[in-house]
Parts: C-alpha cells; structure tokens; sequence
C-alpha cells in the first residue's frame, strides 16, 4: 500500500478480468465459450480479461446478459482499474520530481502550518504541488517568475520566495474586498496614516479594513529563510491589487514605511508590473518613486521641517510631543530622521519599539 494525497491507496492495479476469470471458474466456462455467447472473437475476450482492452458500458451489458454479474459492476471495476493505472502512473511521475521538490524549504514551511509535516520524500513532493496548485516545479517558474529574476540587493532564493509570495496570495483568496478604486485609496491616504500610533493588535485589522473597501487586499506573513523580503505588490486581477508585507524583527517605523511604500506602487505604477522589495532593494526608477511616496505621505515637507527644526537637542519629550500634534508614531519622526543622517542610528531608539511575528495559538 502507498500514500496518495492524504490517503491509503493500493500500490498495484487489479483489472476487472480477474473477476471475470474467477466468474468463469464459478461458472464452469471457458474464455471460448464466454466469447461465443457474447458475439465476440476470442482474442477480443481474452485482451479484456488480461487487462489490455477495456471494459465498455456495451461489454458491461453482455457480461451481465451472459454472466448474470449486474453490468454497474463491471463498470465500476473498469473506473476503478483505470484510476489505481493512472494513481500508479502519477505516483512514479511525483517520485521523479522529488529531486525539484528539495529545493523547497519544506520544514520551515511545514513549521508554520503551510504544508502537513512529513519526512517522506514523495508525499513532500505531492504536498508541494497541491500548495502551489500546479502539476510541476517548471509551472512555479512561469507563474512567480518575479521571485526567480529578481536581483536587486541580497539574492534572494527563488524557491523560498515563490513559496512566500504563493501564502500570500492563498491568504488574499479568503479575503473580501472591493473593487478598486483609485480615487478612494488616494483618499484614505490621511486615514491611514493616522494610524499609525496604534499598537499592532489594533492597527492591522483598521488597516486591513479600508485598505479592502478601495480594493486592496494587505497580508502579513512570516517570511522563510533566505527571503531577505519586506514586501511586495503585485494585482491578482485587473480590479484587486495585493500588498504583502512581513515582520520579523524589525522596527515598527519600518513596517508603515513598507506599507506606505507598496501603496506607492499601486498608485504610480502598472498593474503588469509585479514589485518584490528585498531587504537591500537597489535604487530603480520605480523604487525611488515608491520612497519617495511614502516618505511624503507619512511626513509632508513642512512637517518633515519642523522635525528636523527640533535640533540640536531631540529630546524624546520634542518628539513625542510633536508626533502627537501631528497624530503620528513618534517612531515615524525617529526613523526619518536616523534614515536621513539628521540622527545617529543609536539615537532615541526606545521610541522606535520592534515588531516581532508572533505565531497564532
């Protein structure tokens, strides 16, 4: 017995002939006979019995006519045959392909409850295809060829991000949003910074909420190793974009940074266009608008002068008092600041606190 897709499956494929044989020997008949009542020539009758020829729905009815066996039997035993040969058949096409599948981080995967856990190679495999829904590893190729051709920064592994980009769009799939709307995402702009104070567990879910009702689907999953990736934005059709982002470790002003950096894609770029932002993300055309955007949405030129016009001192009482004024985290201030060189990177950290990725329970 094998394993096939959760299941206990035979790992060997019993023709209806044999049923066929064993009536036949029950019955006092010959292969000749039982050709002759039937109209049939001989050879005909034994490639049937031996599993070379099929049973029809019209054989069915003579073996019933000549047999007295109901003829839904031996139809069923000839879907049956025909399912355990094609079984076999992709159980031998799975085992090639378990070479491709170790490419995967597949523990790291199966720890956060993506795939079944499993050390057998086969089922590892079948798991694989069944979380990327595709028949093969050159498929995830063709269909996350952003993740394999992505250069920018530290090289990310391929397999590893198609993994991660492949969760997200399985986390989009069981959220509602509404079409998109331009006009209105542009419009949410100060709502959205606004929330920027919150604490996560009240953050994310307000977030989440307007981002979907201006059609725009916002996912936080862990990343996997080797991934070096903070977010990404890329349209699942022509009316839902989704933003993925991600947490481990990294401070709070970063996460709205990328958040507000992948709304910029949306707004400024292409909906063909697919953005991953790696850790080390080099300076490209679009990047730079993406900064750009959300720098200026998270601080507005004479806001962003009126932190800088806290110097020399940039006590934390200046800040926090400022950043309430302008109903921000005072981590967005800090970070800004550190980021353009105004502050030492050492400087007034306590206000910048760190998101850490806490699995569910």
């Amino acid at each position: 017995m094998s394993r096939a897709y959760g299941d206990l499956v035979p790992d060997y494929a019993i023709p209806p002939g044999e049923t066929i044989r064993e009536t036949l020997a029950a019955l006092g008949m010959t292969q000749a006979e039982l050709a002759l009542r039937m109209g049939r020539p001989e050879n005909r009758v034994s490639e049937i019995i031996n599993g070379k020829r099929a049973v029809t729905p019209e054989t069915a009815l003579q073996l019933e006519r000549v047999l007295g066996v109901p003829a839904r039997m031996w139809n069923n035993l000839e879907a049956n045959y025909r399912e355990a040969l094609a079984r076999l058949a992709e159980q031998e096409r799975i085992e090639g392909l378990a070479q491709q599948a170790g490419q995967f981080p597949y523990a790291e995967m199966a720890k956060r409850g993506w795939v079944p856990e499993t050390r057998n190679a086969t089922e590892r495999t079948s798991n694989l295809l069944s979380f990327f829904g595709v028949e093969s590893f050159t498929v995830i190729r063709d269909v996350h060829a952003a993740a394999y051709r992505t250069a920018r920064g530290r090289k990310p592994d391929p397999p590893a991000l198609a993994a991660w980009l492949r969760k997200g769009e399985l986390e989009a799939r069981n959220m509602e949003t509404q079409n998109y709307d331009e006009t209105a995402l542009r419009g949410a702009l100060p709502t959205l910074r606004a929330l920027t104070p919150l604490g996560p567990v009240e953050f994310l879910p307000r977030l989440k909420t307007i981002c979907a009702q201006c059609g725009v689907a916002v996912v936080v999953v862990p990343r996997l190793p080797r991934t070096y990736v903070n977010g990404t934005t890329r349209w699942l059709n022509p009316i839902r974009a989704l933003v993925q982002l991600t947490v481990r470790g990294r401070f709070i002003d970063i996460f709205r940074f990328s958040f507000f950096h992948e709304i910029g894609h949306i707004l400024l770029h292409g909906k063909r266009q697919e953005f991953i932002d790696t850790e080390d993300a080099a300076g490209t055309k679009e990047e730079a608008e993406a900064d750009e955007f959300a720098a200026a949405a998270l601080l507005s030129t004479d806001e962003y002068a009126r932190a800088r016009a806290l110097a020399p001192d940039f006590t934390p009482r200046a800040v926090t008092d400022l950043a309430k004024e302008l109903r921000l985290a005072p981590a967005i201030i800090v970070g800004r600041l550190q980021h353009d060189g105004v502050l030492r990177h050492d400087q007034l950290n306590h206000l910048r606190p760190r998101l850490e990725w806490v699995a569910a329970e």
